[in-house]
């Protein structure tokens, strides 16, 4: 069954950042909570994914199995504005398509509008995001699902979690380790995903 199936709101990405930018005219993000820390989150994540746009760098070996896939990837993310891990990966899922723009479609959906589709996704009984689900283009079959954060920034959410940490706490820790990850812990995990897709169905 193809995950774009009454979908509400599906967007590149460039009119989601639109999205994101007008909305931040308006002092508002995606969503209900119109909370003022949310809008501070919002913002913060403008600053990322503008920082991000400019400097993501794929690696070669991702750049290598972009390049022998047999069959284009549809690309469906689930996210919010005001989500900080969008914000940190969505720009490396950009690189992707900017990079292979035959092979890779990236569209996204906002979670609170689509929550049908998230509840098929969760993440240890959560509806974390970002949530990417990929299917082969024109056959609508899942190839892989990522998210919502790579493995070793997840142990670190667990961990905090444990410990009962508050937001503030978490969100030093998560993107501390973003800025010294540079992004190199999705890349390797898409490299795997991508490789596995490689070798399932070769050229």
């Amino acid at each position: 069954m193809k995950e774009q199936t009454n979908l509400v709101r599906v967007m590149n990405y460039t009119q989601y950042r639109q999205l994101l930018d007008d909305l931040m005219l308006q002092n508002k993000t995606t969503g209900h909570d119109q909370s003022e820390d949310f809008i501070h989150y919002a913002k913060m994540n403008l600053q990322r994914m503008n920082r991000l746009e400019k400097t993501v760098v794929l690696n070669e070996a991702l750049k290598a199995e972009l390049q022998q896939l047999a069959q284009p990837v549809h690309l469906l993310a689930l996210t919010e504005g005001w989500c900080g891990d969008a914000a940190q990966n969505l720009p490396v899922f950009k690189a992707l398509e900017d990079f292979a723009p035959t092979s890779i479609q990236l569209e996204l959906v906002l979670r609170d509008e689509n929550l049908t589709l998230m509840d098929r996704y969760l993440t240890n009984g959560g509806r974390a995001i970002p949530k990417v689900i990929a299917t082969y283009l024109h056959t609508g079959e899942e190839a892989f699902v990522w998210g919502p954060r790579p493995e070793a920034c997840q142990q670190i959410m667990l961990t905090l979690k444990e410990k009962n940490a508050n937001l503030k706490e978490k969100a030093e820790a998560i993107h501390g380790w973003y800025a010294k990850d540079k992004t190199q812990s999705t890349q390797a995990e898409l490299y795997a995903l991508f490789e596995k897709i490689n070798r399932v169905r070769p050229i």
